[in-house]
């Protein structure tokens, strides 16, 4: 191991043991040899991982009446600390519980046996106070008048489940290109032809999920901590800084591309600055000046956005909830143009342009230095951010399920 990847892997276990404690990480380490040692001597289970994708009927068969029509089972994968994922899903649980819904909470897949009672206090305390029963495994949970997949894997429980009214689809990405193309592709790609109800994140996966597969979509839409993010008092005077969301190891993300882009901007205006937050990037060559804020408490974030001029997002799948939230703290986005960023970014709330280096530095570079432009975007972005509401997206999703019903 060189050097630079055991410091990487140094800063890794430090943020962990700021996270989940001295315990925790120990527990890790400990789980992390014993699974090396013990891959020399044992051979990969696929048929065993994958058993979850194949039909097998449970419980049974829903009989009207067997469970009140304000019911609401969402079925989640093992949840961690700081899931981005898992963030949306229990805010939407907080929300229905708010709007006079009884929702259950079911995580399934492959994982350590959960105390069901300590789960429902980590996630009360690491995502939102919710009156939700935990449940640890599909096969314990009482007949629903909905249940919702939240991811691909996911909706294999749910087809299996037989003891709920309407079977739905909580969808926050197009998660087949997670994957090259092949085994893992297929298995979520299979999903979107389950004949669920979809609730997508946002009009591109409505759209697609609709025409490509023929599924029945209820789009709803996205906003941020209002509490959290806001513009806030800029501590330097002089220079530029551009932000970068900086996630070498999520591919849709464009890593890459994104250091060509800022290389080439720094370039052409030497006295840039470049935030990298997201990710320890110490690990990669950047020849040009930089902050390597790596992963940040979510406190932090507001202010950090706050000091900068530009914020550069690439996405190719659906976006994230970052642009509202740069946005929400004045600061113009710079983004690829695509399907998946346009239903929510357009040519006034934001620059959008090819996935082409020069071009991306080409709008970076111009909103840079056209004080109007610059003005001109980041009113449209703290506009748009502002008419947004969780509120409102949640009142969403109640009457898409209403419609469901009816």
């Amino acid at each position: 191991m060189n050097y630079s990847v055991a410091m990487n892997k140094a800063k890794q276990a430090i943020s962990y043991y700021r996270t989940h404690g001295l315990l925790s990480l120990a527990k890790k380490v400990i789980e992390s040899l014993e699974s090396k040692r013990s891959a020399i001597f044992t051979k990969s289970d696929i048929l065993g991982f994958y058993d979850f994708t194949l039909y097998k009927p449970l419980g049974p068969i829903y009989q009207e009446g067997s469970a009140k029509a304000n019911t609401v089972t969402w079925v989640v994968p093992a949840y961690g600390k700081g899931s981005g994922g898992h963030l949306n899903i229990f805010r939407f649980v907080y929300l229905l519980e708010k709007l006079g819904y009884e929702c259950r909470i079911v995580i399934v897949g492959s994982h350590p046996e959960y105390n069901t009672k300590e789960a429902k206090k980590q996630i009360s305390e690491w995502f939102f106070p919710l009156e939700a029963q935990v449940y640890d495994g599909i096969a314990s949970i009482p007949a629903s008048y909905y249940i919702l997949a939240t991811s691909w894997q996911t909706a294999y429980y749910v087809r299996n489940f037989q003891n709920a009214k309407h079977k739905c689809y909580f969808v926050q990405d197009f998660e087949p290109y997670f994957y090259a193309v092949g085994s893992d592709f297929a298995l979520a790609e299979a999903t979107y032809s389950f004949g669920f109800n979809s609730i997508t994140a946002g009009g591109w996966l409505a759209e697609k999920l609709r025409t490509e597969y023929g599924g029945k979509t209820y789009p709803i839409g996205f906003s941020y901590d209002r509490a959290l993010y806001k513009v806030k008092k800029r501590t330097r005077i002089t220079g530029k800084k551009v932000f970068f969301y900086a996630r070498p190891p999520t591919p849709r993300r464009a890593f890459e591309l994104g250091l060509i882009t800022l290389n080439e901007i720094v370039k052409r205006i030497p006295n840039v600055e470049v935030i990298f937050a997201g990710w320890d990037v110490s690990s990669f060559t950047i020849p040009f000046a930089h902050v390597n804020a790596g992963t940040m408490n979510v406190s932090d974030l507001p202010d950090l956005y706050s000091q900068c001029d530009a914020a550069l997002v690439l996405s190719f799948t659906n976006l994230s909830l970052l642009p509202l939230e740069l946005m929400a703290c004045g600061v113009p986005v710079v983004s690829n143009r695509a399907p998946c960023t346009e239903w929510l970014l357009n040519d006034r709330n934001s620059i959008l342009t090819a996935a082409v280096p020069e071009l991306l530095a080409d709008a970076v570079c111009e909103l840079l230095q056209s004080p109007e432009m610059h003005a001109a975007i980041r009113s449209e972005g703290l506009k748009t951010a502002n008419l947004s509401s969780w509120e409102l997206e949640a009142d969403k999703l109640k009457n898409a399920l209403i419609e469901i019903d009816h």
